[in-house]
């Protein structure tokens, strides 16, 4: 049941419990859609509802970015937004979720914005993410915005310019919000693959240098995509089974297709992850290998140099009676003896490539 409706209020502001706030401060739209058009003029939310109230096909859509409690008090005591759902709404960082609170369903999705390239020393994340909010009625439709990539603009705008889809009612505008966000993890998942890509090329390229972090910086963003698009599935397909009557049988299907995407994106990610493994232990194996190189050398070229060290400390004895102390070739021979060795140890540990 919803509250009590207050009379009407100015068109220019709205008045919370315990604020005056003006709407441009957190109100992005509020229109009235009647069999699909929108009505023309500005609104204030209990005007928009009170026109829509008593008409047949029509509905009310009100759009909400950051607000705070204070300032969507009096649009829930209007509307009959459960205080749960409302008090999610404000503090975000939920998980994507769908709820139902009497003739109100209440709908969580969390958006995605792929900012660039891997850099372990970017401020910026590689995805960042946000999170839609979406009360959904018998004849409104509110969406609180978390973000400021999660712009509904257009989905508003390709709504307005299609009247018998949006003649299907509030939950045409719900269907519309999750195909926007599942496409956008469409485009994510595709310029994160581009990256993977690239970081493959480069690890399995002879005598390249990969950086093992900015792998590590991709798996961890991946994972954070996982946590934004695999919890919504349990929520795509009970609105495709008719959870809730807001949402009837014409637009099911449209949720059906939504439901196609998610599970395309979700096999996509499930790759992801198993391939940047697969790129982890092939960077560590070629760091391995590289350090293993490296010590080869390092213990030919010690071998090489402990010969003339170990004949040097041999003559540097001095003992009166050895081979050669006292012969006028003595020295001469020495180092010839020094040079040759040397030379066999390089010529050998060359053959065997470890110099």
């Amino acid at each position: 049941m919803r509250a009590h409706r207050p009379s009407l209020r100015s068109r220019d502001t709205v008045l919370s419990n315990t604020l005056r706030v003006p709407i441009s401060a957190y109100v992005v739209d509020c229109a009235v859609y009647v069999d699909g058009e929108r009505l023309p003029g500005h609104w204030s939310h209990e005007e928009a509802l009170a026109e829509v109230h008593g008409r047949d096909n029509a509905f009310v859509w009100i759009g909400l970015h950051e607000p705070a409690e204070a300032q969507i008090t009096g649009i829930a005591d209007v509307f009959g937004l459960h205080e749960l759902a409302v008090e999610d709404a404000v503090q975000a960082h939920q998980r994507p979720k769908l709820e139902r609170y009497d003739d109100m369903l209440f709908m969580v999705l969390k958006t995605v914005c792929y900012r660039g390239q891997p850099d372990p020393s970017a401020e910026h994340e590689i995805v960042e993410t946000g999170e839609i909010m979406v009360f959904l009625g018998p004849d409104f439709v509110i969406t609180v915005r978390h973000g400021d990539h999660s712009s509904l603009r257009h989905v508003r705008r390709a709504l307005e310019a299609d009247p018998e889809q949006l003649a299907l009612g509030p939950a045409a505008v719900l269907h519309a919000i999750a195909d926007h966000v599942v496409d956008s993890y469409l485009d994510v998942t595709a310029a994160i693959e581009d990256d993977i890509e690239e970081m493959e090329t480069r690890v399995f390229a002879p005598r390249s240098s990969v950086d093992s972090e900015q792998i590590y910086v991709l798996k961890r963003e991946v994972l954070e995509l996982r946590r934004a698009v695999v919890p919504l599935g349990a929520p795509v397909r009970k609105l495709t089974e008719g959870y809730s009557s807001l949402v009837p049988h014409d637009v099911r299907s449209y949720f059906r297709d939504v439901d196609d995407h998610l599970v395309t994106v979700t096999e996509r990610i499930a790759g992801f992850n198993e391939l940047l493994t697969t790129l982890i232990d092939a960077a560590l194996a070629k760091i391995t290998l590289r350090q293993n190189s490296d010590m080869r050398k390092i213990t030919a070229y010690v071998a090489i140099i402990s010969v003339p060290t170990m004949i040097a400390g041999l003559y540097g004895m001095n003992f009166d009676e050895m081979p050669g102390l006292h012969s006028p070739i003595g020295y001469p021979l020495t180092l010839i003896a020094i040079v040759a060795t040397c030379l066999a140890l390089f010529r050998v540990f060359r053959s065997n490539e470890w110099l």
